[in-house]
């Protein structure tokens, strides 16, 4: 029985990988969407996961069929989000639109910088962000004073702002918005963390669109992945519109510490990432 079982995994294949590396990517990326929907960041996890299942092969390829497992689940997180009413569409439908041109515009700049520039910036930022993070001991469940217009500016120049980081390198970007969303915009965790899966996906359709006009993209892998893409996004997002900030800060948290770790490993080790 137990021979049978695995002949089966040995010979079974999608898109010639055999079945057990698939699986192994859809328990990567089934956590790196529970986390992606409750503070962003799960191509922290998410990305390397790929890497390392499609070791010897271009990063293109990776970096696309992660964008169609991670498109497909954040569809679910966001309109989970939307049908509980935490998506405050005056400021955010513009800020999809300054997201998109911010992302190109990061994209055309990234042609243009030589990327460990951004890699060692992203070092000195992220202590500052974490320390943020951490003298604040609550994250609000409502909502704080703040004029409309002055609110918008901030929303929409965050969307634009990080959207030219998503298109230059990628890795925090939920979590960056959540913390400009919150800290700044004073929007309250739910609301936040709606508008942050708006923007996400947007984005990741984009990209999605881009990579499968490419033929960068494993689609069967990116298929069945995107199953555990969807469970993660539903199960995350349902934690995070239940406890609110009791669940998002510390998770914000492990995202920031997975992102300087990951940051300085590309640093110290460049050769694992290539």
């Amino acid at each position: 029985m137990i021979d049978n079982i695995c002949t089966f995994f040995r010979s079974f294949t999608v898109n010639g990988f055999p079945l057990w590396v698939v699986l192994l990517i859809c328990v990567g990326v089934f956590l790196a969407s529970f986390m992606d929907a409750i503070a962003g960041g799960g191509g922290i996890i998410s990305v390397p996961t790929y890497l390392i299942a499609f070791s010897g092969l271009p990063t293109y390829y990776a970096l696309g069929t992660n964008k169609l497992s991670a498109g497909i689940g954040t569809v679910f997180s966001t309109a989970r989000f939307i049908k509980n009413g935490f998506v405050d569409w005056k400021l955010f439908a513009p800020s999809i639109v300054l997201a998109l041109l911010g992302s190109m515009g990061g994209t055309w700049l990234q042609l243009h910088t030589p990327d460990v520039v951004l890699k060692y910036l992203l070092l000195v930022v992220l202590p500052v962000v974490a320390f943020v993070t951490l003298r604040n001991r609550e994250w609000p469940d409502e909502p704080g004073d703040i004029d409309f217009k002055k609110q918008a500016a901030i929303v929409w120049a965050g969307a634009l702002v990080i959207g030219a980081y998503d298109g230059y390198y990628g890795p925090g970007t939920g979590t960056f918005l959540m913390l400009i969303f919150i800290r700044l915009a004073k929007l309250d965790t739910r609301h936040a963390a709606g508008g942050v899966k708006v923007i996400n996906l947007s984005s990741n359709l984009g990209s999605l669109f881009t990579a499968l006009m490419a033929g960068k993209v494993f689609i069967g892998v990116g298929l069945i992945s995107a199953v555990a893409s969807i469970a993660g996004h539903y199960i995350g997002a349902g934690l995070a519109i239940k406890n609110g900030s009791k669940i998002v800060r510390p998770t914000v948290i492990i995202v920031l510490v997975l992102l300087t770790l990951k940051v300085g490993s590309e640093l110290l080790f460049p050769e694992f990432w290539s």
